[in-house]
């Protein structure tokens, strides 16, 4: 089975040894912090930990204090983790190399734990954090060098997702065997990078993981253009068009084919969802110039016309549309 949850609680214990014991789990976790209660006379803190495979994941409750990665304890090496942080609970004010970003509950941040950093937080506060090796980060392309913190919304999206994962992984974490949490591992560490896949940011072009998830952003992105094509594609990452091809046959499909499923999927989506468009409207906006082809290739890979989907959502048929 996966590891135990590991807890700490420094109520009842000597101001001094709060301090202490408080920092010493931290070091435990990720590397050595300076801890200030601030105005305080006590601090209250509460750790809840485990593993899942190489992750740490926390739950961390604690009073007002100020934590501070100080550039005199930023030495080579040391604290070789990035950390995701969902604030669940309070107000926190993260700084990093001359950046301020306030965290509200719904938050996510995203932070190199290896360059200085403070995070202050003014009354209780409540996180839940994932401590992700570097090393399995830069396995998928990650570009270390030029990561900045990065806050993001827990609220909706990926990154609601990406939460919900997390809180899920936690509570399941002992009841894994190794080799589950292996895959519940690789599995929570590419949900977390989704929101952070922005081109040119933090992904090494290099790689061909990292080229295949640029070109897919890229693809999605430009779906709607009806000029998209592996000429645009291949201009834009500054890599061949050989290259491209046979990113996308590795894994078993063509560039061509990604691109009209993609479409396809948003058109039904749309169909489904939208009131109020024919189905000509649907299909041009994510790039088809063909109604006979939209409807052909609709049909072969759903295997129902377009016009049944709009028939079953809307109630008639689009008279804009050949029936079929």
């Amino acid at each position: 089975m996966s590891d135990t949850v590991r807890s700490l609680n420094t109520s009842g214990l000597a101001p001094k040894k709060q301090i202490q014991c408080w920092s010493d789990a931290l070091t435990d976790l990720c590397g050595q912090f300076d801890i200030d209660p601030l105005e305080a006379s006590s601090f209250e803190g509460r750790i809840n930990y485990t593993t899942v495979s190489k992750l740490k994941l926390c739950q961390i409750e604690a009073s007002q204090h100020r934590l501070a990665h100080t550039a005199s304890r930023a030495k080579l090496g040391d604290h070789p983790f990035v950390k995701i942080l969902f604030q669940t609970y309070g107000i926190s004010h993260f700084e990093q190399s001359g950046r301020r970003i306030e965290l509200i509950p719904g938050d996510c941040l995203a932070y190199d734990v290896s360059c200085p950093h403070t995070i202050v937080s003014p009354t209780l506060t409540r996180h839940e954090v994932v401590i992700v090796p570097k090393e399995l980060l830069q396995e998928r392309g990650f570009r270390l060098a030029k990561m900045s913190a990065c806050k993001l919304s827990a609220r909706t999206g990926t990154g609601r997702i990406a939460y919900n994962f997390v809180h899920a992984a936690f509570d399941e974490a002992t009841k894994l065997s190794p080799n589950n949490a292996i895959g519940v591992a690789d599995a929570l560490i590419d949900l977390l990078l989704l929101p952070l896949r922005q081109p040119d940011a933090m992904f090494d072009r290099v790689g061909p993981e990292a080229m295949y998830v640029r070109a897919q952003f890229f693809i999605r992105e430009h779906l709607r253009d009806p000029d998209l094509s592996i000429d645009q594609i291949s201009a834009a990452l500054s890599c061949t068009k050989r290259y491209l091809h046979m990113l996308f046959s590795d894994r078993g499909t063509t560039i061509s084919d990604y691109i009209r499923h993609a479409r396809l999927q948003n058109c039904r989506q749309e169909l489904e969802a939208q009131a109020g468009k024919t189905i000509t409207d649907v299909a041009f906006s994510w790039g088809f110039s063909s109604s006979s082809h939209f409807s052909r290739v609709f049909r072969e890979y759903f295997g129902v016309a377009p016009s049944a989907i709009h028939k079953a959502q809307h109630g008639s048929l689009s008279p804009d549309f050949p029936c079929e």
